[in-house]
Order: C-alpha cells, then sequence, then structure tokens
C-alpha cells in the first residue's frame, strides 16, 4: 500500500494544444497523474494547483479519495466553477490512478468492474459545404465509426462553430495569438441551412449511422423548439447545447415542442448545475467532463443522479482535454450502466508520443485498456520540449455588432 504523498507537481506542456496535468508522488514511489486542462484558460488552473492544492496534498494519505475531495471542496468557501473544480477533479484522477496501481488492477475494477465489454465512441466529421461534409462522413465511416457528429458552413460565413478552416476532420478552435478571433453568426441562415444538410447525410448513409449535431448554444428555446421539430424526421442520435442552460428551467419550453433528443452539459462543474435538468428530465444525455466535474469521484454522482431517472451518460471528451481525461472517462464508462457513448476526436501523433496510453479504438468503440491505475503516463522530457502557448477559444457578434453565445 501506499504511504503519504510526497510531492506533487503541475507539468504545463503544447505539444500542438496546451495541457496541464498534475503528478502526485507517494512516498514509496507511486506516481499518479491527473488532467487538469481548461481550454483558454490553463494557467488560471494551474496556478489554482501550485499554489493552493498542492501543498495540502503533501502528507496526506493518498487512499483516501473522498476524504480528499470532499476537503478540497468543501475546505474552500469559494466553491463550483471550472477553475476549481478542474483543479480538483485532477486530484481525483491522480489519486485513483495511484489507487489502481496499488492494487494491481485497471480503475475500472475499483468502480465495480465492467458492465460492458467495450464504449461507443462518435467522432466529428466537418465541411465547409455538404458534399465535403460528405465525404469527411465517409472517411469516419471507412474507420468503422458508428456514431458521427455532423457539423457545416453556413452561406454567407466564413467562420462557423464546429468546421475546421481547412476543410480537415481535426478540428481545433482554440488559436494562439493575443487575442481571440472573432466570427460572425447568423442564426437565420443557419437554422433555413442546417435541416437540409442532415436531411442530405441521412439519404447518404442510411438509417443505421447514428447522427448527431451541436449547436453550441446559440438558440433562444423557441429557436431550439422550431429547430428541433424539424431535424425530428432524420432521427437524430441527439441534438447538443441547443440554448444555453444556465436558467435549466427555459428547456421545458424546448422539451414541450419536440421529440429530438436533447444533449446538454459540458460547461457544467457539479451534479448542482444539471439536477433540475435530470430530476425534470429536460434532456437525454448528460455530458458533463470528468475534468471540469471534479473528476471520476464527482462525475459518479452525477451520473448515478441520472441513472434514476433514465438519463444517459456522454462525458464531453474532445482535443481539449488530455488522454489522462479520456483514460479516466473511458474507465468510468466501462463500469458505469448508464453510459451511453464517449465523444472521441483522436490526437495528433505527437500527443500520444508526449502521453503514452493502453485505451484503444477499434471499429468504433473504445477500451481502457487493462494496465493497472488509468493505464496513461507522461513523458516529461519530451513534454517539456513543447511550452505553453496563449491560445484563446473565438468569440463571436452577430450581424449588428453585438455579442453572441460562441
Amino acid at each position: 500500500m501506499s504511504l503519504t504523498i510526497r510531492e506533487a507537481e503541475v507539468i504545463v506542456t503544447s505539444p500542438g494544444r496546451n495541457f496541464v496535468t498534475l503528478k502526485i508522488v507517494t512516498e514509496d514511489g507511486q506516481v499518479g497523474l491527473g488532467d487538469a486542462t481548461l481550454n483558454g484558460r490553463e494557467l488560471a488552473v494551474a496556478s489554482y494547483l501550485r499554489d493552493h492544492l498542492v501543498p495540502l496534498l503533501i502528507g496526506r494519505d493518498p487512499q483516501r479519495i473522498e476524504d480528499t475531495w470532499q476537503y478540497l471542496y468543501r475546505g474552500a468557501y469559494w466553491r463550483r466553477g471550472p477553475v476549481t473544480m478542474a483543479a480538483i477533479g485532477a486530484v481525483d484522477m491522480a489519486l485513483w490512478d495511484i489507487k489502481g496501481k496499488a492494487a494491481n488492477m485497471p480503475v475500472y475494477q475499483l468502480l465495480g468492474g465492467a458492465v460492458r465489454d467495450r464504449v461507443l465512441a462518435y467522432t466529428h466529421a466537418t465541411g465547409p459545404d455538404t458534399p465535403a461534409l460528405l465525404d469527411a462522413v465517409e472517411r469516419r465511416v471507412q474507420q468503422g465509426y458508428k456514431a458521427v457528429r455532423v457539423q457545416t458552413g453556413v452561406p454567407t460565413l466564413d467562420t462557423v462553430y464546429g468546421v475546421s478552416k481547412n476543410g480537415t476532420a481535426g478540428y481545433e478552435p482554440a488559436e494562439r495569438g493575443a487575442r481571440p478571433a472573432e466570427e460572425l453568426w447568423d442564426t437565420g441562415q443557419y437554422m433555413r441551412h442546417i435541416p437540409g444538410v442532415l436531411a442530405a447525410v441521412r439519404e447518404r448513409f442510411g438509417a443505421d449511422l447514428h447522427l448527431l449535431h451541436d449547436v453550441h448554444h446559440r438558440l433562444t428555446p423557441t429557436q431550439a423548439a422550431r429547430l428541433g421539430r424539424s431535424l425530428e424526421p432524420f432521427d437524430l442520435f441527439w441534438l447538443e447545447d441547443v440554448t444555453p442552460a444556465e436558467n435549466q428551467a427555459l428547456l421545458r419550453q424546448v422539451r414541450e415542442h419536440t421529440t429530438v433528443p436533447l444533449a446538454i452539459g459540458e460547461v457544467f462543474n457539479s451534479v448542482w448545475d444539471c439536477q433540475q435538468l435530470i430530476t425534470e428530465r429536460l434532456i437525454d444525455y448528460i455530458r458533463a467532463c470528468v475534468v471540469h466535474a471534479g473528476g471520476i469521484s464527482h462525475v459518479r454522482r452525477i451520473f448515478a443522479l441520472a441513472d434514476l431517472y433514465q438519463v444517459a451518460a456522454a462525458p464531453h471528451g474532445p482535443s481539449d482535454v488530455s488522454p489522462v481525461n479520456l483514460a479516466a472517462s473511458l474507465h468510468v464508462g466501462l463500469a458505469t450502466h448508464n453510459f451511453a457513448i464517449q465523444e472521441f476526436m483522436g490526437y495528433e501523433p505527437l500527443v500520444d508520443e508526449v502521453f503514452p496510453h493502453a485505451y484503444r479504438y477499434a471499429d468504433g468503440h473504445l477500451h481502457p485498456g487493462d494496465a493497472p491505475g488509468l493505464g496513461v503516463q507522461i513523458d516529461e522530457a519530451l513534454a517539456a520540449k513543447y511550452p505553453y502557448a496563449p491560445a484563446y477559444l473565438p468569440v463571436a457578434r452577430l450581424r449588428d455588432g453585438s455579442m453572441k453565445d460562441w
């Protein structure tokens, strides 16, 4: 068994994009890793860890995961929020990693064991126009994916959320520079255009391919209800983030007017952020991300609440969180009955070199692997070659110049 925590270190690296990793080391040399990446605000979490949490970890028993979670959460009078919860999430992941290594078991075994053999994955396909999108979906189908999130350009708009500027499948919106890029948004153009796009994808690929689409918080509840109703004929797996969900009660209006499945929650940080959405069953899928929702310990509470109301778990997990988070999400997914699907964009080869991992992809599914702990390592020498570089997510404006939710 591990003894007390001897040291903890925050590693910031940028092998193509920025990642923040917490490394905890016990007195007997056991190492645990946790992801602490918060896209566009990485250094805020790094500072929260270095300046506030790491000093509290030294000398603590790494086996007392729940007590440590409560200590860091209840011990900070200013609770919740993405920075605080990502920092706590990193500590929690690292402690689960240590516990798995101490027990010589993969983390999913410590969570009760597998309830499925593999985890369904969905990936992204993008195109500046419909023909390019259809080609992108075809490539993803050829790679074995059974579920694809489709995003496309909108006429008269130069840039649109979810569509890479060069038309490639890899989409990383956080651009390096001193200020965020500004995008123009036109809700009417989008709402008139997207039903035809999804109709074309469904016609080309048939009924068996799971189709997902992300609105990215752009619509009012009335607009979201209209869009949902217009997309019902295309049998979407889900329609994601149709409206900003800070006011959870507003989802009632959307729910009353469409049966399209709704997925929300990638910006949520705690069970309290989504309590009403789940208990009133205003959504079908909860998208809370493991790191941003306080780690494995807390996201399991969210998913357990969701299970009571037949809401499925489907964590946020694109390339703006590290392979450590993806591994944690897969361990939870393999051991969680109401887990439905895992987002998976994959990573550039350099990221996989910095973070060698045991998880694997095959035939549209993922598995966390059976290495002890989370099954992800970090090559610190290689990571050190790629220092942090400031990068911002874009902002959006309407045609009159006013700000719009990005």
